[in-house]
């Protein structure tokens, strides 16, 4: 399916199922019919962050970037893109059916892209220059580029506007210098997203401007971070006089904070409308607690009941904020109810298997469905602080979703060249 001539009549539902369903047909096996779950039986990792080596990893990209393209030639890969910047142009109900069809199918793990397509292409479409955002974004939805979003600093992660990164301007160039941390997917990206001050002089909010950087350029130094877990999922970057042209920076000079905004509000929609285990986490919990006979307990009860409780009311979270943005409006304030009730299903969880499995959680004693679980409570950590922690979202809902008064002690005023850095404690 080619991109939508606007001229030409509106293709139906049918139509689009009908074409769709012969693309993948044609280029993809359907998955196998799904069992029903039965206790020790199947594969039992749990892990909250997949942990495989660099050159497995990069194998898993070409395949992703391949797939990722095929659609996108075919006219699947930004279904409700513009036109004219080589989108589909077509409404999100086709979007939705699209991503019930591919599900149908095997295909390439996409998780490479969602950081870059979900939250750093939003934002070069609402700020970039338009020939930066003609050039840049037909790229990215096709997967021969791939972004980062560089946010969080040592000293600036929940209050992103401490950040003390700084660029200076050079002519038609800035020198970017300082550090960024808990990057997720730099080491295989090709460009980033990233906010630095341009003006210390102005209080931290208004000091901020972003661009977008070149992940290969002269200067940038990725580095892998490792967890708990493990693995090393998550990088730090530095910046040492690293130029980028001012035709990529997005949005006005000093009003980076809106083009945060505007990045931050998709992450949290993107973190808040995933999934901590689904209907199919809350079957494999229950069976847990019958094979170890904990399923009379009415404490074991009570905190299986949370879990479900917690995730139903997320689904329908989730389903209000897809009804707002059919009808139009842009993520909101109101995201951080979500990425807040994702984490609070995930404590559940967590609070669960710990009770549940006791020691056998961390010590692996080969048995089905135990050992694995650690790689979830060892993983949960960081899903509390990825795109803003609880704290930091509990201050947003109060002040810019109920409208409550912000809270003492929060200079948004004076220059930020007079602030005590890290004493901050809010957006």
């Amino acid at each position: 399916m080619a991109a939508v001539d606007t001229d030409a009549p509106e293709i139906t539902e049918e139509q689009f199922v009908a074409e769709a369903t012969e693309f993948l047909e044609a280029n993809a096996k359907r998955k196998t019919e799904r069992r029903e779950f039965v206790w020790g039986q199947g594969p039992d990792n749990a892990a909250l962050f997949e942990e495989i080596d660099r050159e497995a990893e990069r194998q898993e990209l070409v395949a992703a970037k391949e797939w990722r393209a095929a659609k996108y030639d075919a006219g699947y890969g930004w279904i409700t893109g513009p036109s004219e910047l080589g989108g589909s142009g077509l409404p999100r109900k086709f979007e939705r059916l699209w991503m019930q069809l591919e599900g149908q199918f095997d295909t390439p793990d996409g998780g490479f892209f969602g950081i870059g397509l979900g939250m750093v292409a939003p934002t070069i479409l609402a700020h970039a220059n338009p020939e930066v955002s003609s050039a840049l974004l037909p790229q990215m939805y096709r997967a021969d580029v791939v972004g980062c979003q560089l946010f969080s600093e040592p000293g600036a992660g929940s209050d992103l506007a401490s950040l003390q990164m700084r660029a200076d301007r050079d002519g038609e160039e800035w020198i970017l210098n300082g550090q960024k941390v808990w990057t997720s997917g730099a080491h295989y990206s090709d460009v980033g997203e990233v906010i630095a001050r341009t003006d210390f002089d102005l209080p931290k909010h208004q000091g901020l401007t972003g661009f977008i950087v070149d992940m290969d350029a002269p200067g940038v130094d990725v580095r892998p971070l490792r967890q708990m877990t493990g693995g090393a999922n998550f990088n730090e970057v530095y910046f040492n006089d690293v130029r980028v042209l001012d035709s990529h920076r997005l949005g006005d000079v000093n009003q980076g904070w809106g083009v945060a905004l505007t990045t931050l509000m998709n992450e949290r929609a993107s973190i808040g409308g995933g999934d901590a285990g689904g209907a199919g986490g809350f079957t494999k919990l229950a069976a847990m607690a019958q094979h170890f006979g904990v399923d009379d307990d009415a404490l074991t009860r009570q905190k299986l009941m949370n879990v479900y409780t917690y995730g139903k009311v997320l689904s329908w979270s989730n389903q209000r904020t897809m009804d707002g943005l059919r009808a139009g409006r842009t993520p909101g304030p109101e995201m951080s109810l979500a990425k807040m009730g994702l984490t609070r299903q995930m404590g559940a969880m967590c609070d669960f298997v710990s009770d549940t499995l006791e020691l056998r959680l961390v010590a692996d004693t080969g048995e089905w469905g135990t050992f694995s679980w650690a790689g979830y409570v060892l993983g949960f950590p960081a899903m509390r602080i990825a795109g803003g922690s609880d704290e930091v979202m509990r201050n947003i809902v109060g002040e810019r979703v109920l409208g409550l008064p912000k809270e003492p002690g929060i200079d948004t005023t004076s220059p930020f060249r007079e602030l005590k850095v890290g004493t901050q404690r809010s957006e």
